[in-house]
């Protein structure tokens, strides 16, 4: 299955939970392959850490292939890391994905990141796709490559107002690019059960019938913890609350 984490809002958790679940699925076994599309590199800061490689393969250098002609082109699995977490992979961000995205986008490279995860779809079991917090060419991309589309809602009004042009948005690429592409749902992220305000709002979605998943994910400095130590909190605290609340919105998607 391929997942892609999209809102146009930025500051919503996209980088979080892309990690997180895909964190979950290689604890469990499942061969999984996280693709970071946005140039803050968030996802691959998280899983590599601070530290990287200036020579580390990268998915700005795929996309880069595709703007030259060579006889023998790299396959997709050639810009692949390890992270440290067995089963679980990542095709790591670059700043130059910024410099490139006008000229892929002239170029007409919109389905290149589809046709390698065709190549990839034996390899991997789950793959998780983290995006910029734009509808631009990168997002596009892996919304016409991906199978579902998750979308994170952080109990604010901005991002509610947000979440029906974004709604529209992908159903549009579905009926023009991807027809396999289904809103898997939206995950309620820094939730405090204890507010009025986060209630009301999500309560609202439900009424007007949006799928919400369920568990919600709840507010807790411990994810900060997470993020500092480069570790998803399956691997840093496996028994917290937050994880569980991870391991059982992971398991409803399945």
């Amino acid at each position: 299955m391929q997942h892609v984490v999209f809102n146009q809002k930025g500051g919503v958790g996209k980088s979080t939970i892309t990690c997180n679940l895909a964190a979950i699925s290689a604890a469990q076994g499942l061969r999984t392959l996280v693709i970071d599309l946005d140039s803050q590199g968030n996802s691959t800061r998280y899983l590599l850490g601070a530290e990287l490689p200036d020579n580390m393969p990268n998915v700005a250098e795929f996309f880069e292939q595709s703007l030259k002609f060579t006889i023998r082109d790299k396959s997709a699995a050639d810009y692949i890391v390890h992270t440290p977490w067995e089963g679980l992979d990542l095709m790591p961000s670059s700043p130059l994905l910024d410099e490139l995205h006008g000229k892929l986008e002239s170029r007409h490279k919109i389905y290149k990141l589809r046709d390698a995860l065709e190549q990839l779809a034996e390899d991997y079991d789950q793959i998780y796709i983290d995006t910029p917090p734009a509808l631009n060419f990168y997002t596009r991309c892996a919304l016409i490559s991906a199978q579902g589309c998750l979308i994170p809602f952080d109990c604010d009004d901005f991002s509610r107002r947000a979440l029906y042009t974004l709604l529209d948005n992908v159903q549009e690429i579905k009926a023009d690019h991807n027809s396999e592409l289904k809103v898997e749902g939206i995950i309620v992220n820094q939730f405090q059960p204890r507010a009025n305000l986060p209630q009301r709002m999500v309560q609202e979605l439900i009424d007007e019938g949006l799928p919400v998943l369920q568990p919600y994910l709840s507010a807790s400095v411990k994810i900060r913890e997470s993020h500092e130590q480069s570790m998803p909190m399956i691997f840093l605290e496996p028994k917290h609350k937050l994880t569980l609340e991870y391991v059982a919105l992971h398991d409803a998607l399945q």
